[in-house]
């Protein structure tokens, strides 16, 4: 029973699985917090998919695939910003249309070059085919992102909160916005790899979700969505040796599976609370 339960650790590509997994889900969860927090679900969604044709073009010139994808990740943000700031448009229309016009340019790029680049893994990663570099740049790209949330998280909770008082502090609010926006396209480019394009969106989101559910405080919420995305991380590529499924889609599957639990919990608490809420008020 044991030998059966080890067993995919004795594998070497499942070792890096697990690796490059966790070291995509800590930084993730930590920035999933502010876009929670800040309503940008959406951005992430964007960016993740906008990074797509920088993927491409870096293939045909030569360049290091994560450099493209970073540099497209990052003209979708300012993009989005610029035109949500200077027009009537709503920034969440404005994001739908550049994501989506951003993921039709790299597709028909993707189809008039000739490359040997499968779609497949860009889309969904290629988890179970990572070398250890791919694990040595995502763990650099992991520690400089976690880095920068522990060193800055006080400024970023203002800034989410009240960019208006940020600003009155003496806080560099565009600083802090851009900055931002640069650490959610180097997590995605460190996604790459582990969950690819489409399901990067997902630990982006889900771990911050799970915890604004169950903290009061963005303290509590960073570490409590640090252990869930690397508790999901590990159960979903543990769980895919057994079942014979794609490792991505079941590390999401297991945070969807937790943000319904916590969504469940939270739902008794209230209900919990207006009953005695409403028990109070009768005796009285």
């Amino acid at each position: 029973m044991l030998e059966t339960l080890l067993a995919p650790f004795r594998f070497e590509f499942m070792n890096e699985a697990f690796l490059i997994t966790t070291l995509v889900a800590v930084p993730a969860a930590l920035l999933s917090c502010f876009l929670v927090l800040k309503g940008w679900a959406l951005l992430g969604d964007a960016v993740s998919h906008a990074v797509f044709p920088g993927v491409v073009l870096a293939y045909v010139l030569g360049w290091p695939l994560a450099v493209g994808a970073f540099l497209a990740g990052m003209f979708t943000a300012v993009a989005t910003g610029y035109l949500g700031a200077n027009s009537r448009i709503k920034q969440d229309t404005v994001m739908g249309v550049v994501f989506a016009g951003m993921f039709g340019l790299g597709v028909v790029m993707f189809v008039k070059v000739k490359t040997d680049l499968h779609l497949t893994h860009i889309l969904f990663g290629n988890m179970l085919g990572v070398s250890w570099g791919d694990v040595v740049q995502t763990g650099a790209i992991a520690l400089v992102v976690t880095g920068l949330v522990a060193f800055k998280w006080r400024d970023l909770l203002l800034y989410v909160f009240d960019p208006a008082q940020a600003r009155a502090v003496g806080l560099r609010v565009q600083v802090l916005h851009y900055g931002l926006l640069a650490l959610i396209a180097l997590t995605i480019v460190a996604a790459l790899q582990a969950v690819g394009i489409i399901l990067a969106v997902a630990i982006l989101i889900a771990p911050g979700a799970v915890a604004y559910l169950l903290c009061r405080t963005l303290r509590g919420m960073l570490v409590c969505a640090a252990a869930v995305a690397a508790t999901a991380a590990f159960l979903g590529v543990y769980l895919s040796f057994f079942i014979d499924s794609d490792p991505a889609a079941t590390v999401v599957l297991v945070l969807a599976f937790g943000f319904v639990v916590a969504f469940a919990r939270s739902a008794v608490q209230v209900e919990r609370l207006a009953r005695g809420t409403s028990d109070v008020g009768a005796r009285s």
